[in-house]
């Protein structure tokens, strides 16, 4: 019997800055979903270009805000400016900012 093995591709990592394509903000990723996690009355309300549920979504902190965001993969692109972003909770997340990105936070023992 074959083992078909659930591969998912990301093009995005947990520190990366983005741009949403539609909504056009910018953001840093601070977690990865394989597919869509929420509900589906969530998804019915609030995904109205009704991006596919079976790719990665993403938790992104938005810029100059102080709300974070889930979005699908296909509304995201890579921030073209390697400015840092400004929100209320990068430092529960991320400890410093090198080279256009995030990097996580030492765990604590």
């Amino acid at each position: 019997m074959e083992t078909v093995t659930n591969i998912f591709r990301v093009k995005f990592s947990v520190g990366d800055l983005v741009h949403h394509k539609l909504f056009d903000y910018r953001g840093v990723i601070v977690d990865v979903d394989k597919d869509f996690q929420g509900t589906e009355q969530w998804y019915e309300t609030v995904a109205k270009s009704r991006p596919p549920k079976d790719k990665p979504w993403y938790h992104v902190l938005v810029d100059q805000s102080s709300h974070s965001t889930y979005v699908a993969q296909q509304n995201l692109e890579l921030d073209d400016s390697t400015a840092p972003i400004k929100h209320p909770m990068l430092e529960l997340f991320f400890g410093k900012f090198e080279h256009g990105k995030y990097v996580r936070n030492d765990p604590m023992n």
